[in-house]
C-alpha cells in the first residue's frame, strides 16, 4: 500500500484520542446501530442465508486457489471485448499508469467513482501531483474531499460527520470546486442530497474521463461489476469518452452464476437493502454505447503475499461490505481514522498489516485493535474468520517468522516493543511443561493473594488500565479436586 495516513500513531494512542471526541463517539453510535439493526432485519428475511454465506466462502476460496488462470482468463476476455489490460505490482505503479492514460487524452480532470482500490494507493494525490484534479462523485466521498478530510468507514466514509457538520463544510467549501451551495441551505437530508446532485451535475456532463474500481469482475466475460445506491456509478461509467478501471486481483468470481451469490448477500449486508438500486455492468467497449475507450489495470500491491499466507489469505475474501465495522465495540468507540488506513474496523486491522506489512508502528498495532469478540465472523457474508487471522498476526509481530514480502520468503524479525510479552510466554511455557513447578506456583498464588495489587506494574500496566485483574482463588483447582474428590464427598463448590 501507498502508506499510513500522515501523522497516524499507532492505534492505541490515535484510538485514546478519539474516545474523547464526544461527538464523534455520539455520531459513530447512532450510525453503526441504525445499520446493524437494519442489516439484521433483512438478513433474518433470507431462509438459506447461512448456505449462501457459505457458498460465497467457497466459491471466494476456489477463485483464490486458481487466481492465476482466472486472471489470465479475465485479460483475454476483456482485450477480446475491445479494453486493454495493464498490471500494477505496487501504488507507484497503478498510479503511473493511470496518470499517463489520464495525461494522453489532453484533459486535467476525472470524475470517480467510489473505489477503495484508488484510495489505498493514493491516486487522487498522484493524479494531482500531475496536475490532474479528481472529482469524487459519492455523496460521502464528496464531503470527505470537501472537508479535506479523511474517510472513516468503507461504505460510508464521512460516517463520523453529522448533518450539522456537512451544512458547514457545503457552505463553506463548495465554490471553490465548482457551483457553490444554495443560498440559505439547511441541515436537512433532502437539501442536503439536492445541493450535491447539483454540484456534481456540471461534472457529469463536462468529464471526459472516468476512474472506477469494480466490486466484481466475472472471469468468463471478461465483465466488470459495480453496484451503488446513488446513481453516480451510473453517471460515471457511461458519461465519460475514456474509462479507466484500477481492480485488485482478488475481485474475480468465475461464473455469472457465482456472481447471483455476492448480489443477494453484499447489499443485505452493507446497506440493509434486499437489492442495490444500480449494478452496472460493462465488458469491454462497444460502438455507439458507453466509453469509446476503456482501460483496466489489475492491482496487486501486496495481495499476492497475502495469498501465499495459508491464515491470513481468507481476508482476500473481503467484499468490502463493512458489515464487521458496524458491530465491533472498538470501531464505535475508536472510529476509523484510528486506524491509520482506507481498510478501517475488524477487517482493516487483518488487512492493512498484511498487505503493508508489519514494519510501521501502527500496523503492528493493528492486530490488537480488536476485543476478539467474534462479533465480526458472525455477520461477516463471506465468513471471514478475522479473530484467528488476528491471533496470528499478533503472533507475527511478537514472534516474527518466515513471511512472504514481493514475492520473496523473508524471515521477520519481532516487532519493537514486546521484549516483556515474549519473556512472559516462555516463562508460561516452561512452567506449563512441568507440573510440580505449576502447582507450586499455584498454591504460592493462593496464600499470597492479599498482596496481590489491583493493576499490574510496568509494561501490564497497558493491559490492567482497561480490565480488572482476576481474582486469584483462595485453593488452587486441583488442590480442591484431591480434597474432594470431585465433589463427590459433597463439600461445598
Amino acid at each position: 500500500m501507498s502508506g499510513t495516513f500522515v501523522g497516524m500513531p499507532a492505534f492505541p494512542e490515535a484510538a485514546r484520542e478519539a474516545v474523547r471526541d464526544t461527538t464523534l463517539r455520539g455520531n459513530l453510535r447512532h450510525a453503526t446501530h441504525t445499520i446493524r439493526a437494519k442489516r439484521a432485519k433483512a438478513v433474518a428475511e433470507v431462509e438459506d442465508w447461512a448456505e449462501l454465506r457459505e457458498a460465497g466462502k467457497r466459491i471466494k476460496d476456489h477463485t483464490l486457489r486458481h487466481l492465476d488462470r482466472y486472471l489470465e482468463q479475465v485479460e483475454a476476455a476483456v482485450t477480446a471485448a475491445g479494453g486493454v489490460v495493464h498490471w500494477a505490482a505496487d501504488a507507484e505503479e497503478a498510479n503511473r499508469i493511470v496518470t499517463d492514460l489520464v495525461k494522453a487524452t489532453g484533459e486535467s480532470e476525472v470524475v470517480k467513482v467510489k473505489s477503495m482500490a484508488t484510495q489505498e494507493i493514493g491516486l487522487n494525490e498522484a493524479l494531482e501531483a500531475a496536475g490532474v484534479r479528481a472529482y469524487e462523485t459519492d455523496l460521502a466521498e464528496l464531503i470527505v474531499q470537501l472537508g479535506k478530510d479523511r474517510p472513516s468507514h468503507i461504505l460510508v466514509p464521512a460516517i463520523h460527520r453529522n448533518r450539522g457538520e456537512i451544512r458547514e463544510i457545503f457552505t463553506r467549501e463548495m465554490s471553490e470546486w465548482g457551483r457553490p451551495a444554495p443560498e440559505g441551505l439547511t441541515d436537512t437530508p433532502a437539501e442536503l442530497a439536492e445541493a450535491a446532485r447539483l454540484h456534481l451535475r456540471e461534472k457529469f456532463l463536462r468529464a471526459k474521463v472516468g476512474v472506477s474500481g469494480a466490486n466484481f469482475m466475472v472471469a468468463e466475460t471478461g465483465t466488470l461489476v459495480v453496484v451503488e445506491s446513488e446513481g453516480n456509478g451510473r453517471m460515471c461509467l457511461t458519461l465519460p469518452e475514456t474509462l479507466i478501471s484500477v481492480v485488485g486481483i482478488e475481485k474475480i468470481v468465475p461464473t455469472w452464476r457465482d456472481l447471483e451469490v455476492f448480489l443477494q448477500t453484499l447489499p443485505r449486508s452493507s446497506t440493509a437493502e434486499r437489492m442495490n438500486p444500480y449494478t452496472s455492468t460493462w465488458t469491454g467497449t462497444t460502438g455507439g454505447d458507453g466509453p469509446r475507450v476503456f482501460h483496466l489495470v489489475l492491482l496487486d500491491n501486496g495481495r499476492t503475499d497475502t495469498l501465499a499466507d495459508e491464515v491470513g489469505r481468507q481476508a482476500l475474501r473481503c467484499i468490502r461490505c463493512s458489515a464487521c465495522l458496524n458491530v465491533c465495540p472498538v470501531y464505535e468507540r475508536a472510529g476509523g481514522h484510528a486506524y491509520g488506513s482506507v481498510y478501517p474496523g475488524p477487517i482493516g486491522a487483518i488487512l492493512s498489516p498484511q498487505l503493508r506489512g508489519t514494519d510501521s508502528e501502527i500496523d503492528a498495532s493493528l492486530p490488537y485493535a480488536s476485543s476478539l469478540c467474534g462479533a465480526c465472523y458472525e455477520v461477516c457474508p463471506v465468513a471471514i474468520d478475522i479473530p484467528e487471522v488476528l491471533v496470528h498476526l499478533r503472533e507475527r509481530v511478537v514472534q516474527g517468522g518466515p513471511a512472504t514480502r514481493a514475492g520473496n520468503r523473508v524471515v521477520l524479525r519481532p516487532a519493537k516493543g514486546h521484549a516483556a510479552e515474549r519473556a512472559a510466554m516462555r516463562a508460561a511455557q516452561w512452567a506449563f511443561t512441568r507440573p510440580g513447578v505449576l502447582r507450586a506456583g499455584q498454591r504460592m498464588a493462593s496464600r499470597t493473594r492479599r498482596f496481590h495489587p489491583r493493576t499490574l506494574p510496568g509494561p501490564g500496566r497497558a493491559w490492567s488500565a482497561g480490565r480488572d485483574l482476576p481474582r486469584v482463588p483462595a485453593e488452587p483447582f486441583r488442590d480442591w479436586w484431591q480434597r474432594t474428590r470431585g465433589g463427590k464427598d459433597g463439600a461445598a463448590e
